[in-house]
């Protein structure tokens, strides 16, 4: 399902073959973590023409075969939307990819859209991982094989906990850098809209 608002949220954006929609999830989309193959995408493009959220024109290309370029639908829009405005829930694990997806496809549609996902995550990470670098380990470590030193197995699974640490970390607070840019955002754009209480 989560390949239907991929889909959706690029041509948003703009008008694509699916083999063009493939080369954008290879090269600048495949930072989403969300790598799919051809086939899939033409699967769900047909299934998406099917439903009437997305139609197609047909692109004549000479000395190659005929390509089909796929446009957003009223229904379509009207389904993005609706993705994009419904509650977030996180994933227990994070940097979780579907959270990616929403920022980006819901999130393009607005400061506000993009906003409430963010600060739905945050709040989220703040509550429910560990900000502790200190490694959890509350029983002893014995050697069960000859080859296993416990202090040396102790160092280690430490060292991995750091990693967990400093990733979560640094995500946490990257979404806490995003929310103030995007209340910035929010702010900008009213006083845009409302010159007259700026100015007092």
């Amino acid at each position: 399902m989560h390949l239907d608002y991929v889909v959706l949220g690029a041509l948003a954006v703009r008008r694509l073959s699916g083999y063009d929609l493939r080369g954008w999830m290879e090269r600048s989309g495949r930072y989403l973590g969300y790598g799919v193959q051809l086939p899939q995408i033409y699967r769900r493009l047909a299934k998406l023409v099917e439903r009437g959220w997305v139609g197609f024109d047909v692109d004549p290309r000479e000395g190659r075969p005929d390509a089909k370029v796929y446009r957003l639908t009223e229904e379509g829009r009207e389904a993005l939307l609706a993705w994009a405005r419904s509650p977030f829930e996180p994933s227990p694990r994070p940097m979780d990819p579907d959270f990616k997806l929403r920022f980006v496809f819901g999130g393009q549609l607005g400061p506000e859209i993009a906003l409430d996902i963010v600060s739905t995550e945050l709040e989220y990470r703040l509550k429910h991982d560990a900000t502790t670098p200190e490694a959890p380990l509350p029983f002893a470590y014995e050697a069960e094989i000859p080859e296993l030193d416990p202090a040396w197995a102790r160092e280690i699974h430490t060292m991995a906990h750091e990693n967990g640490y400093a990733s979560v970390a640094a995500y946490v607070a990257w979404l806490q850098l995003t929310k103030a840019r995007l209340e910035q955002q929010i702010q900008q754009r009213h006083d845009m809209r409302n010159p007259e209480r700026h100015e007092r």
